[in-house]
């Protein structure tokens, strides 16, 4: 698992530990209408997770902040229009790996 993967998992178990109290959430099964019923910290956590998810192994450990709140808003943006998609396939354009 590269870096950047590793760090988003850690950095979401940690985050979502005192509200979600040992949830756990399949991104393939979670609807764009449930994904924009979460809270901002949650909306924030799910899209460092797929920011990290959808990184290139080999990348360099940087997290470019101003990328990752664009390709949020977007995936935002096309949840709002198709709130029966699951969240896998809305993220897959959007973060398409590199």
């Amino acid at each position: 698992m590269g870096m950047l993967k590793a760090l988003a998992v850690t950095f979401a178990l940690f985050a979502f530990a005192p509200t979600a109290q040992a949830q756990t959430i399949d991104l393939s099964k979670v609807s764009c209408k449930d994904f924009a019923a979460l809270d901002k910290d949650s909306l924030v956590m799910t899209w460092a997770w797929l920011y990290g998810y959808y990184a290139d192994q080999d990348a360099d450990p940087i997290i470019d902040f101003k990328e990752l709140a664009g390709k949020g808003a977007k995936l935002v943006e096309f949840c709002s229009r198709n709130p029966d998609v699951d969240m896998i396939t809305a993220a897959e354009p959007i973060y398409e790996k590199k």
